[in-house]
This record gives C-alpha cells, structure tokens and sequence, in this order.
C-alpha cells in the first residue's frame, strides 16, 4: 500500500489515490476546465482515477 503524502489534502473518495483524507501520489497535476479561469471551481485534479472506494460525494 502506497504511504500518504500528507502535503496533498484530498477529500475525494472515490478516487484510486485516496487514502485517510490525503492522496498517495508524490504530486498531483491540476488543469482547467474552461480557457479563462476566475475561480477554484474550474478547475480540476487531473490526476484523478476513478478507485473502488466508492462514488458517493455527497454531491446532491
């Protein structure tokens, strides 16, 4: 099992790299969503891959 990277905080659980609130990668990429950014919600973890930890994001 991959130890965490406690300088990456992640609360998204259904990705693969999850693991006790951080990810385990050595880093992560962020890339946008839209050709302007003016806000944190477009963008996006590009690192992210879907895990087995579940999907449910409490998004509703």
């Amino acid at each position: 099992m991959d130890p965490i990277n406690e300088n990456i905080a992640c609360n998204v659980n259904s990705c693969a790299y999850h693991r006790e609130h951080h990810c385990t990668l050595n880093s992560i990429k962020v890339s946008h969503s839209c050709d302007k950014v003016s806000a944190p919600k477009e963008t996006q973890c590009a690192s992210f891959q879907l895990g087995d930890h579940g999907t449910d994001c409490g998004c509703r």
